[in-house]
């Protein structure tokens, strides 16, 4: 249900900022190969230097490989929240950069991220993967602002994410991952005490 002030702040013309986080948990070695995707992503955001346009591509890169790795999805999560102000908008991106980035494993090394070719088959592969997008965008988007702890949900979410890139509606992206490089693991017991919100899709 629409709140009074919702009603009264778009009687007003004010403009709505979403802020919202998806989790994506995908298990099992045939998933290992989404980390150069995501690598990639984060080399090119960091190269960048914020250019939305870029961000944006490095995005809709990995919500495809996510809807292309779908049989390997076993547990999401979301949340977020809508703002009248775009500078608490701005502070919830911040606040929630901080606590992705705290996650275990989830800052890539960029100089060490690709596979070394003389030593590729000597690199352990997790079984777990934890994808988290965190975007900021003017507007109301249903597809996001719902529980996406279903399969059909999740993917829809997905697909509207790489909508609003098109659109121009987006005002804040970030990609964040665990483990953030080939290599390292994310074991069962990590996922539980560091992914707490992922409920089983």
């Amino acid at each position: 249900m629409t709140s009074w002030g919702d009603r009264l702040n778009r009687l007003t013309g004010r403009t709505r900022y979403v802020v919202c986080r998806i989790f994506v948990h995908l298990s099992g070695e045939g998933a290992a190969p989404i980390l150069g995707i995501l690598n990639n992503a984060a080399r090119s955001a960091m190269e960048s230097d914020g250019d939305m346009e870029v961000l944006g591509e490095s995005l809709v890169a990995v919500a495809q490989a996510l809807l292309q790795y779908d049989t390997f999805w076993r547990s999401a999560a979301n949340e977020g929240d809508v703002f009248w102000s775009e500078g608490e908008a701005a502070d919830f991106v911040n606040e929630l950069f901080t606590d992705s980035g705290s996650r275990y494993l989830s800052s890539p090394d960029l100089e060490s991220a690709l596979i070394p070719p003389t030593k590729e088959l000597a690199l352990p592969v997790t079984r777990n993967l934890v994808v988290m997008l965190t975007v900021a965008f003017t507007g109301e988007v249903a597809e996001l602002e719902t529980d996406l702890s279903s399969a059909e949900t999740l993917a829809k979410g997905l697909k509207t994410l790489i909508n609003l890139h098109y659109q121009g509606s987006l005002r804040a992206i970030q990609v964040h991952f665990s483990p953030a490089q080939f290599g390292d693991e994310l074991t069962s017991d990590q996922l539980l005490a560091n992914f707490p919100e992922l409920l089983p899709l």
